[in-house]
This record gives C-alpha cells, sequence and structure tokens, in this order.
C-alpha cells in the first residue's frame, strides 16, 4: 500500500522518472508552456516552483543547486536575473494547469502547464 506517499510515480524507475521531469522543468523555463498529461503536469509543479523560488533568493548555493538539476546553464543564468522582477511580489504559485481534452490515442487526461 502507498498511503501518505507524496512523491508520483508516474510509472516509471526512479532514475528515468528524474531524468523526465529534469527535461520537463528544463523545458517549461524555457519555453513558459507547454503540453503533457496532467499526471505529469502536478509532479512538474512542485519541481519548477522549487526552482523558480532558488531563482528568487538568487544567492550563489541556490545558483548552483539550479544549475545541478536545469540542463541549460545559461537558462539558469537568464532565470536568476528575470526571476526577481517577474516573481518578486509572489510567494508561490508560479505555474498555472488548464485541463484540456483527452489524448486520442490512449484518452489519458491532458493539461497545459503555463509560467504566470
Amino acid at each position: 500500500m502507498r498511503h501518505q506517499r507524496r512523491i508520483p510515480q508516474l510509472g516509471r524507475p526512479a532514475d528515468q522518472r528524474k531524468a523526465l521531469l529534469r527535461g520537463l522543468t528544463t523545458q517549461l523555463i524555457r519555453e513558459g508552456r507547454i503540453t503533457t498529461t496532467k499526471a505529469r503536469a502536478k509532479a512538474l509543479r512542485d519541481e519548477t516552483e522549487r526552482m523558480i523560488t532558488l531563482a528568487k533568493e538568487g544567492s550563489l548555493s541556490a545558483r548552483r543547486q539550479a544549475i545541478g538539476y536545469i540542463y541549460d546553464k545559461q537558462l539558469v543564468h537568464a532565470l536568476f536575473e528575470k526571476a526577481q522582477e517577474r516573481y518578486g511580489d509572489r510567494k508561490g504559485g508560479y505555474t498555472r494547469i488548464v485541463r484540456t481534452i483527452a489524448r486520442k490515442g490512449d484518452n489519458s487526461e491532458m493539461a497545459i502547464i503555463e509560467l504566470v
């Protein structure tokens, strides 16, 4: 039983799940909006908001943690430059999940996740 287990499994082993979330986080920060399944979007929200919180903090330690997680180093530097002016007055809730129509092939729930 998985009572009180908060980590979404996404039907993948741990290493593949971490790589998937790292890739989706990098893509979301780069483009600002992506379409994925609802379960992936909910798991992605936690990781993306953690990276934006690190960028708002702006310390060297936070920058190194973000570089260790996000695949693109220049993207991290751009995020750290713009995060304070874009999200400085927000205390959280940097992403928005909007449900869309079900996927045609397997009828899974799809969603658009975007940066606010």
